[in-house]
């Protein structure tokens, strides 16, 4: 029991430490495919270090919501780090604390409160981001519950420690039409909350063009560097729910020794940035989507995890 919270821990830190450089990797990535310099890929670190040291400044008109926020946005992605398989195949300490499905409802709470904090502000730019923010979660969050009734019909269960020991044991579950389905409309659940292209453009500061970045328009010093470094452990849970459990299942340690743990933080790493280098050829590849084009990007990947459902249900149609 010892060992199995001190994973966990280890876990936790995994996220910490590691999702400012994936967010740094990703911005590289993305200015060397477009032929420019860039910062560092540890320009994140540095971002996220100036902030903790600034004077935050609160307006009078906001209430408890708009200070409370920022450590919600903080510690929720850290707590659905003790319920996903991040570096090891076996259930930690708190593994049966919840699902994938009450994983995603711990995410999607600290995106409404972060839509709250903004129209908690009163500045005219956040209301505005904060709207656009609820409808992308609104046609998101149904394609979040059939791809995991999908998993809960192939794999049996919806705790994410045995669904990826499914993909593992079966082959024909692994390369089933409705598994990649899943993948796909998955995937297209992380480009939208990424807020990547042809969703958002995460690195964008045009106010009137903004989605998810207008949410912390306001924040400033503490405040702004828990909304950003909670905003990166977010993206990178997504990513490990996407590899560890539902695409490669591998990589991650089988034994419960201390060296098996550590020697899989190399290779999820590995796993993680090559998945950073389809997202930015994806990204760089796809033009921008109107606003009302949106609604129809989220509504193919309904459909697609719908076709998912459909084939996991009825594998002979």
């Amino acid at each position: 029991m010892t060992h199995t919270i001190a994973y966990n821990v280890l876990q936790i830190l995994f996220v910490m430490v590691f999702a400012p450089l994936y967010a740094g990797v990703l911005s590289r990535f993305k200015e060397i495919v477009q032929s420019r310099r860039g910062p560092s890929i540890f320009q994140s670190y540095r971002d996220i270090w100036k902030l903790f040291h600034k004077d935050e400044v609160i307006s009078e008109e906001t209430t408890w919501i708009f200070r409370f926020t920022p450590y919600l946005v903080f510690v929720t992605p850290i707590f659905v780090a003790t319920l996903i398989p991040v570096l090891t195949d076996y259930p930690l300490a708190f593994a049966f604390m919840a699902d994938m499905v009450g994983a995603g409802f711990y995410l999607a709470f600290a995106g409404f409160f972060a839509a709250l904090a903004a129209v908690d502000t009163g500045n005219p730019y956040g209301p505005m981001g904060a709207s656009r923010t609820r409808m992308v979660g609104f046609l998101a969050e149904p394609v979040f519950m059939i791809v995991f009734f999908t998993v809960s019909f192939v794999a049996q269960s919806t705790i994410p420690y045995i669904v990826q020991q499914k993909w593992v044991a079966s082959a024909a579950a692994f390369f089933s039409p409705a598994h990649i389905l899943l993948l796909i409309a998955f995937l297209m659940l992380i480009l939208a909350e990424g807020g990547r292209i042809p969703v958002d453009n995460p690195t964008g500061h045009f106010e009137l063009a903004m989605i998810d970045e207008s949410k912390g328009l306001e924040y400033s010093g503490r405040g702004a560097a828990l909304m950003k470094w909670g905003g990166q452990m977010k993206f990178l849970i997504l990513a490990c729910i996407f590899l560890n459990v539902l695409l490669a299942p591998w990589g991650l340690a089988h034994g419960t020794n201390a060296g098996a743990v550590f020697a899989a933080i190399p290779q999820i790493l590995l796993k993680v940035f090559l998945l950073a280098l389809l997202l930015v050829a994806i990204e760089t590849s796809l033009a921008k989507l109107r606003l009302f084009r949106i609604s129809e990007f989220l509504g193919a990947a309904f459909i697609t995890s719908v076709a998912a459902m459909v084939t996991s249900i009825f594998p002979g149609v």
